[in-house]
C-alpha cells in the first residue's frame, strides 16, 4: 500500500500493536530524511516506537529479501552485542499499511551535522569500531537463507549493466568499473556484511556514546572490508572531511579499535578496493533514484535531488583512480575558469530559479517535520537549476565513456585526466557547491584562478 495517509497508517499500526500486546498508538509523526525507506515515530502509553515502512510495495519488488529477513538480521545482530533496536513486530498483508517493520525507539541523534560536533568523538569511533567487528562476527547460518552471499565479479558485472541502463554516458564512472574489473580482489571467507554502516545510519548521545546501529536492509555475506570503506567515503564525512573514519577520526585509529575487537589485521589494499568499488555503487545508486521517480514507483521529490549527487561521486572516485596516473599528467594544470557577463534585460532562468528558492526562505516558519525537510531539498533543486544553466562542456560522454571500458583509453592517456577534473568541477559546482571535496579537489589540482571575461 502507497501513498497512505497517516489515518490509515494509525488504523493499521492499531492492528499491529493489538497484535503484540501494547496499547493503542497516539502522536504519529514522519521523522525527517530516509533516501529509500520511511520511518514514522509514535506511542505506545509511555514507550516510543518507529514503524520503518517501504513507500510502496512496488518498490520492494526486486530486492533480495524483505523486511522479515531484515527484522532476523537485526535480531541476530543484537543476540551478538550489537546497539541495534529491538524489533516489535513485522507488518504483514492484514495490517493493511504495506511493508515494513516496528521497532522500539531507541536514544540520541542520527543527525551527522550534531554528532560530528561531539567532544568525544574519538570515544564514538571506538564504538562504532567495536559494533562493526560484532557485525562481522556473525557466519552464514546464523541469519535466514535468503541473505546473500556476495560475488566479487559477479556485483561488478551487475554494476556495469546498471551504468548501461542508465545511459553508459559518464566516462568517470566507467573508469572505475574498468579498474575494478583490472583489480578485483580473490574471494575471502565471508561474514555478515551491515552494507550501509556509515554516519547518518548511527545514532549517538552527547558527549560520545553509541545507541543505535539503524537501516540493515542491505546487509548481505562477503568482505570485511567493504563496510570498513564505505563509512570513510568522502560522501559520509558530511563537514568533517578532515576526520576520514565516518568522520569522527582517523584511519589508524579506526583499524586499531576494529582490529582490537575483531583479532584480525585490515588490509590496505582491499580496503582501496572496497573503497572504490562502493563509490562507483553509490554514484550508481543516486543515478538509479532519477529512474525511480520517472517509474512512478516513488515521486519523492529526494529522488530527483539525490540523482544530482552522482557527480559528487564522480568528484571523489576521480580522486582515488588517479594516485594511479603518470605523474606529468597529475601535474598538468587547469584551463583558466570563464564568467558570464552580467545580465541587463529579462530575468533569465537562473535568475527565476534564485528568485523562487528565495521566496521559498519565507515558509521555512512556516512547515514543519517532513515537510520542512522537503522545503529544503526544493531550494537545492532550484539551486541546481540555477547554477547549470550554462555548462562549460558536455559532461555526458558515451564515447569517451566507451574507450575507458575497452581499454583503449586510460589515465595515462596525455590530456585525458586534466579534461576529466575539469569535467568533475564544473558538474559538481553546479550540483553541490557546498561539498566538502570540491574545495579539497580545487586546492590539490590548483586550479587556476584567472577569470575570462
Amino acid at each position: 500500500m502507497g501513498d497512505a495517509t497517516p489515518y490509515q497508517l494509525i488504523e493499521g499500526l492499531a492492528r499491529v500493536c493489538s497484535r503484540v500486546g501494547l496499547s493503542p498508538p497516539s502522536g504519529l509523526a514522519r521523522l525527517t530524511g530516509g533516501a529509500t525507506m520511511e520511518s514514522w515515530r509514535f506511542a505506545c502509553a509511555d514507550e516510543g516506537f518507529v514503524l520503518r515502512r517501504a513507500p510502496s510495495l512496488a518498490f520492494m519488488e526486486g530486492r533480495p529479501y524483505g523486511h522479515e529477513v531484515e527484522a532476523a538480521v537485526i535480531e541476530a545482530a543484537r543476540a551478538r552485542g550489537v546497539t541495534a533496536p529491538e524489533v516489535v513486530a513485522v507488518l504483514g498483508p492484514d495490517d493493511g499499511i504495506g511493508s515494513g517493520f516496528v521497532m522500539r525507539a531507541l536514544p540520541g541523534t542520527p543527525n551527522p551535522k550534531e554528532i560530528l560536533l561531539f567532544d568525544e568523538a574519538d570515544a564514538l569511533l571506538r564504538q562504532a569500531a567495536r559494533d562493526l567487528a560484532r557485525i562481522h562476527s556473525i557466519r552464514p547460518g546464523a541469519v535466514p537463507e535468503a541473505v546473500p552471499v556476495m560475488n566479487y565479479r559477479a556485483a561488478i558485472a551487475d554494476l556495469r549493466q546498471q551504468f548501461e541502463e542508465a545511459g553508459g554516458d559518464r566516462p568517470i564512472i566507467a573508469l572505475g568499473l574498468k579498474w575494478m574489473e583490472d583489480n578485483c580482489p580473490d574471494p575471502c571467507a565471508p561474514v555478515l556484511i551491515h552494507g550501509d554502516y556509515r554516519m547518518g545510519n548511527l545514532l549517538a548521545e552527547a558527549p560520545g556514546r553509541l545507541t543505535g546501529v539503524l537501516d540493515w536492509e542491505l546487509a548481505h555475506f562477503g568482505d570485511p572490508h567493504e563496510d570498513l570503506a564505505f563509512g570513510c567515503m568522502a560522501v559520509w564525512r558530511f563537514h568533517r572531511y578532515d576526520r576520514p573514519a565516518l568522520g569522527l577520526g582517523s584511519i589508524a585509529d579506526y583499524f586499531a579499535a576494529y582490529e582490537a575487537e575483531a583479532g584480525v589485521t585490515v588490509d590496505r589494499e582491499r580496503f582501496r578496493f572496497w573503497t572504490i568499488y562502493r563509490t562507483v555503487w553509490w554514484a550508481l545508486g543516486c543515478l538509479k533514484m532519477a529512474a525511480q521517480w520517472r517509474s512512478g514507483a516513488d515521486r519523492m521529490l529526494e529522488r530527483v535531488v539525490i540523482s544530482r549527487r552522482t557527480s559528487e561521486q564522480e568528484l571523489d572516485l576521480l580522486l582515488l583512480l588517479e594516485e594511479d596516473a603518470p605523474e606529468e599528467e597529475r601535474e598538468r594544470p587547469l584551463d583558466p575558469l570563464w564568467k558570464r557577463a552580467p545580465r541587463k534585460g529579462e530575468a533569465d532562468r537562473a535568475e527565476i530559479a534564485t528568485a523562487v528558492s528565495e521566496w521559498l526562505v519565507t515558509l521555512k516558519e512556516q512547515v514543519k517535520g517532513h515537510d520542512r525537510f522537503q522545503l529544503a531539498v526544493a531550494r537545492n533543486a532550484l539551486g541546481m537549476i540555477a547554477r547549470e544553466l550554462e555548462p562549460t562542456q558536455n559532461y555526458e560522454n558515451p564515447a569517451q565513456a566507451d574507450s575507458f571500458l575497452r581499454g583503449s583509453t586510460s589515465l595515462s592517456t596525455p590530456e585525458v585526466l586534466k579534461g576529466l577534473r575539469q569535467d568533475a568541477l564544473d558538474k559538481v559546482s553546479a550540483d553541490s557547491p557546498k561539498y566538502p571535496a570540491l574545495a579539497v579537489a580545487r586546492a590539490l589540482w590548483s586550479e587556476s584562478k584567472e577569470v575570462i571575461e
